[in-house]
């Protein structure tokens, strides 16, 4: 029989620290008992709002739970440095969205006649218990995750936590509010059309939605199989990618996995695509220029750009067959019991009763189209950044149209499933109603971790409140971060750099700039003769030498080979020695071709040199 004595005896507890990941691993390290303080966090579960929760983890679920973590210390010899290294979310309190299962806890998917308990937990909740989390229970949703608002449970409407007259944002309203509300740590969400980006735009959270298949889905209830992600929803940035960095990866389980490392960072000057007219109600207008701002600020180039192509593809979502996804998942019980089903959830499933196959394969070659045709996007931009939704409604205004105002919400959220790509909700200021209003920046599939990095700097710069504890926290140093691709450091100093001619075989290779930095004062430049476009020659020198102006280009090992195939000599590659004392891989010149060539020494780099050589 498990002790569940302790449980009762730390109800009275009201204190709601740690907050972060770092808060908890700090307090774990100074010796803290995981039984005190998560005895103390469950007992106030859903006190601000009860509507957020579904199941919370009983008195002997929670025993059983820490239990597992004191064996576990015990066996490490007290050394609790050793062991939260070793699991790095040891005793952090998270909650899943109740379409994810976690053995012994109902399923719902906020539909009491669809209930069952699992046996077994959902692969992402696995691997989070493998590293040390603790699950307090169960959250609420838009019934089998179908909607945007939140409010489409028979479980209660959660609302906003910060206006209890305004949704939370769905599917993953509760697991959104647990977190807003320091009732744990992180939570899952799960994101087919926006579900784990619009309540975190509504409760100023991190909301991130991995790229597709890059985290496994057995164990959660489908909306959309081939499109569904599990999300994750956190106060800070750094705490999302810890926690990604644990729950990716291949699950044999799952057939639409699909895990591929990425690049580690974005560009560091990024031209960052948005809506050229962008849709916002009149309470949300105001701060969308102080978005724009930000990023600019943050040394970043604005790209206005065309959405209707992106719009055309949301409409695929729901307008189009997908929608016969969401009726597979509930298709007995719809002929069964069709009361069991929310009203306006039966109303948006039924459409799929009259589709056919036909209308199927016409949209998936309408989709293939378009993700032929947008991926020309990221040619002329690294990123997009869009509102995360165009409007925050009121209960009331849901209930004067529960279709339309749920519609509206997805708007810059529909259509990133469709084509394959990952995006990262960040909280960006407040409205004069004291609402908070956030942005989500997108990116190509696999850019995740790339993604994230730039979410940190994103977040310090905007510098508000974590979620609604009016609590601020320095940046910290994530336990984990998402994998990434291999990579190959590249100095590049004549036509590769950023802007000319070349660079370009970088880009599309999915090199990413590292730093702008010089060589070690012992090399010359060289104007070769004759080349098209016009390149230099970079030499190493005994004496007489100065800084050479280069870049540090990370190129992926992977295209290591198909670069190199387009370097023509006297140039190849060789070690470059920078001016901190370190040495890169480089592009540098055979000695016998420099004999005719123009020494361009003085210019202290390529990029100066062509300034001044084609001056009009």
């Amino acid at each position: 029989m498990l002790d569940t004595d302790w449980y009762t005896n730390e109800c009275t507890m009201t204190e709601l620290s740690p907050l972060t990941l770092a808060d908890w691993r700090l307090a774990y390290l100074e010796g803290a008992s995981p039984r005190d303080l998560l005895a103390g966090r469950l007992a106030q579960l859903g006190g601000h709002d009860a509507a957020v929760w579904i199941h919370k983890a009983t008195a002997e679920q929670l025993a059983q739970q820490v239990g597992a973590l004191e064996s576990l210390l015990a066996a490490a010899g007290g050394d609790r440095a050793a062991l939260l290294a070793r699991l790095p979310l040891f005793g952090v309190p998270f909650a899943a969205k109740d379409n994810i299962d976690v053995a012994g806890m109902p399923t719902t998917a906020a539909c009491p006649a669809f209930s069952h308990v699992p046996i077994g937990n959902a692969h992402a909740v696995q691997r989070l218990m493998d590293a040390g989390a603790v699950c307090l229970g169960k959250t609420n949703l838009d019934q089998f995750a179908t909607g945007l608002v939140g409010a489409r449970s028979p479980y209660g409407r959660p609302c906003s936590a910060f206006d209890a007259a305004r949704v939370s944002g769905g599917s993953s309203s509760g697991s959104a509010v647990a977190v807003a509300r320091a009732e744990v740590a992180f939570s899952l969400g799960t994101d087919t059309a926006g579900s784990g980006r619009v309540p975190a735009g509504f409760n100023n959270l991190v909301g991130l939605k991995p790229t597709p298949g890059r985290v496994g889905t057995s164990g959660v209830l489908p909306a959309c199989r081939t499109l569904d992600c599990i999300s994750v929803f956190s106060l800070t940035v750094e705490d999302a990618a810890a926690v990604l960095a644990v729950i990716e990866g291949p699950e044999a389980q799952d057939a639409y996995s699909h895990f591929e490392p990425g690049p580690a960072q974005l560009p560091a000057r990024l031209r960052i695509g948005v809506p050229a007219t962008p849709d916002l109600s009149a309470d949300y207008a105001p701060a969308w220029p102080l978005a724009v701002q930000l990023a600019r600020e943050l040394g970043h180039e604005i790209v206005p750009l065309d959405f209707a192509p992106l719009h055309a593809v949301a409409e695929l979502l729901y307008d189009g067959p997908w929608v016969a996804e969401r009726h597979a998942v509930v298709q007995d019980l719809l002929a069964r019991d069709p009361e069991a089903i929310e009203p306006t959830v039966r109303r948006v499933i039924a459409r799929a009763v009259g589709l056919t196959a036909t209308d199927t394969f016409k949209a998936q070659y309408t989709l293939r189209a378009a993700q032929r045709d947008t991926a020309a996007l990221w040619q002329q931009v690294d990123v997009l950044m869009v509102p995360t939704a165009p409007a925050h409604p009121s209960f009331a205004e849901l209930d004067a149209d529960p279709i339309g105002a749920n519609a509206r919400l997805g708007r810059y959220t529909n259509f990133v499933n469709l084509l394959g790509w990952c995006a990262l909700a960040l909280p960006s200021s407040f409205n004069d109603q004291g609402l908070p209003f956030g942005v989500t920046f997108i990116a190509p599939g696999q850019a995740d971790a790339a993604l994230a990095r730039f979410g940190t700097a994103w977040q310090a710069a905007a510098a508000l409140p974590l979620g609604a504890t009016g609590m601020k926290r320095p940046p910290s140093t994530p336990t984990a971060w998402p994998a990434t691709e291999a990579t190959l450091p590249l100095a590049v100093v004549g036509a590769h750099l950023s802007g000319m001619p070349l660079n370009g075989q970088l880009t599309t290779r999915g090199a990413t700039l590292r730093e702008a930095t010089t060589t070690a004062p012992t090399y010359r430049l060289h104007a070769l003769p004759g080349t098209v476009p016009p390149k230099p020659g970079l030499q190493r020198v005994a004496e007489g030498g100065e800084p050479i102006a280069v870049e540090i280009w990370n190129v992926p090992l992977r295209h290591i080979g198909s670069l190199l195939a387009l370097i023509p000599a006297p140039l190849g590659l060789g070690s470059v020695l920078l001016a901190d004392g370190s040495s890169v891989h480089g592009f540098i010149c055979e000695g016998q071709a420099l004999a005719g060539a123009t020494d361009i020494t003085a210019y202290g780099g390529w990029r100066a040199y062509m300034a001044d050589t084609h001056r009009a």
